[in-house]
């Protein structure tokens, strides 16, 4: 019967180094060994932002506010009419000697006195559904400049002057349509036709 005696020794085994042929031999093999899978590359860090460079925190951006809106203008109410000449035909009756509805004589008034007669003149006949009147005004610059004493020095024509800026006043657009210079059987120069709104052309 054999004991353990009788088994051999076991000798510890210990790698060989390489020659100088069998290492260049090896290295000559590891050169024309290729990877099968190539390792991916490393990923590359992100670049730090201006704020991480100078050590500061990065803050949210502020919400932009929109601008509050401009409330809607109110509508401009409608201007007055324009003024409108007297019809060709109206005109020939005219100068034929058709007569006017109604005159109103301003000689011998001051400005102010003529300004508020001629605006209570045209509403009345306008009230009384007259459509022509006829407005006296003087031609002015004859003798002593065709004025009354009560206006001053040196004015010459002023009622001849400004009656027609107060027909086309928009205090009385609603009443006069138009306005022109008289035929001579009506006074010419020194006169004006005024072609007065119907009531019911106002109310529309």
């Amino acid at each position: 019967m054999s004991g353990a005696d009788d088994q051999p020794p076991r000798t510890s085994r210990r790698r060989r180094a390489l020659g100088a042929e069998e290492r260049e031999l090896w290295e000559h093999v590891t050169r024309s060994v290729r990877r099968l899978r190539p390792e991916p590359p490393a990923a590359t860090p992100p670049e730090p932002s201006f704020p991480e460079l100078m050590g500061e925190e990065t803050t949210k951006a502020a919400p932009v506010l929109a601008a509050p809106s401009k409330p809607a203008l109110p509508p401009r109410p409608p201007g007055p009419p324009p003024l409108a000449p007297l019809e060709p035909k109206l005109r020939r009756r005219l100068s034929r000697g058709a007569e006017v509805d109604a005159r109103l004589d301003l000689h011998g008034l001051t400005q102010a006195a003529a300004h508020h007669r001629l605006g209570a003149f045209l509403r009345s006949a306008q009230g009384q559904g007259l459509a022509l009147v006829l407005v006296i005004t003087g031609k002015g610059g004859a003798g002593n400049g065709g004025l009354s004493p009560l206006f001053g020095e040196g004015e010459r024509g002023v009622l001849r002057r400004l009656v027609p800026q107060w027909l086309a006043e928009p205090a009385l657009r609603g009443i006069v349509v138009g306005f022109e210079t008289a035929s001579r059987g009506h006074g010419g120069e020194g006169a004006l036709y005024v072609r007065l709104r119907r009531v019911r052309e106002v109310r529309r």
